[in-house]
């Protein structure tokens, strides 16, 4: 009879006081990550994780805060020159929250390297880098857990809306000073300057029809090239991948452009107003009927040549475009 009696007390202890001791040790666990994690934060504002420590603070419970985790690839034999751009910027996001007046411990920043981390790369199927993950504070990551890389650029801008967007958390960019536009800047105008000073009784090619024909059509080529979109939104510079190697120099989107894809249609638009230069100037100058005949040929030349690979990229991007000039 005591024997049951004792039984039923066990059970009901155990009962009460289990849900307890374990809400007690969750507790204590979470006390105990959200510590270190802080203590890392206060170290350095990116913090480094190998497989374990992003099992532990980063895939296993409990956990109440998010993590936004770049994926990457810094070792030199990697060669992987977007992934050095793009940690310079989340470095600068991740100053920018660390110390801010608003910063928490509901939201750190870190990174896993392939060479450090690779099984991370293989638990979670990626094989790419950079790229940028958000692990929200309660479920799994969704879709739009993933930054849009591709199509948004790296900029700390931009990675500082997309945040915003899965955390509810605004972090105000604040870049280290740069001195270098401000310096060049100082120096163009001292150039400027010094000519002009040089030349004070001789300043016609202020004048001069050419210099500000030439100065326009510059101006004219950076802009339509896609030099302000870089600025904006601040892609990189080509896309290598990791797996096979290859170097892509053109995004297979018509959403958004590589910076060396701006510096090709650059060049290829500059070529294609030089070819009309010289039609132009063969069909009105006056020198020797040879030599305009070369000029009329150069132009036609560089006008089909150029515009027919200015064509091709326009229809490796907008998929579909069945128009094509000279090759596909």
């Amino acid at each position: 009879m005591f024997g049951k009696l004792f039984v039923l007390l066990f059970f009901l202890f155990f009962l009460y006081y289990g849900p307890i001791d374990a809400q007690k040790k969750k507790e204590t666990l979470l006390s105990e990550k959200v510590t270190q994690m802080m203590e890392w934060a206060s170290k350095r504002s990116v913090i480094r994780m190998n497989g374990d420590k992003f099992r532990r603070f980063v895939k296993a419970p409990p956990r109440n805060y998010s993590m936004i985790v770049m994926f990457t690839a810094l070792q030199p034999q990697r060669q992987c020159g977007v992934c050095r751009q793009a940690d310079e910027e989340f470095q600068v996001l991740a100053n920018s929250w660390r110390y801010s007046s608003a910063f928490t411990n509901k939201v750190f920043f870190a990174s896993v390297d392939f060479d450090e981390g690779s099984d991370v790369f293989q638990m979670l199927n990626m094989n790419s880098a950079p790229t940028f993950l958000h692990f929200p504070s309660k479920g799994k990551p969704r879709r739009s857990d993933t930054y849009e890389l591709q199509v948004r650029g790296f900029a700390a801008e931009q990675l500082a809306r997309w945040v915003a967007d899965r955390t509810d958390v605004q972090i105000r960019v604040i870049r280290p000073p740069n001195y270098a536009g401000p310096l060049l800047l100082g120096f163009l105008l001292a150039v400027i300057g010094g000519l002009a000073y040089l030349r004070r009784h001789n300043l016609e090619f202020l004048f001069n029809k050419n210099v500000w024909a030439f100065s326009a059509l510059c101006f004219v080529l950076i802009m339509t090239s896609g030099q302000m979109w870089n600025h904006i939104r601040g892609p990189p510079y080509a896309h290598k991948n990791p797996s096979t190697g290859q170097v892509s120099y053109i995004h297979g989107s018509s959403q958004a452009q590589f910076v060396a894809e701006t510096h090709i249609v650059l060049l290829f638009n500059a070529a294609v107003t030089m070819g009309i230069v010289l039609l132009c100037e063969a069909a009105t100058s006056d020198i020797d009927i040879g030599k305009r005949k070369i000029m009329c040929v150069a132009g036609i030349g560089l006008v089909m040549l150029f515009f027919s690979w200015l064509l091709s990229i326009f229809r490796a991007k907008y998929h579909g475009y069945p128009y094509s000039f000279l090759m596909s």
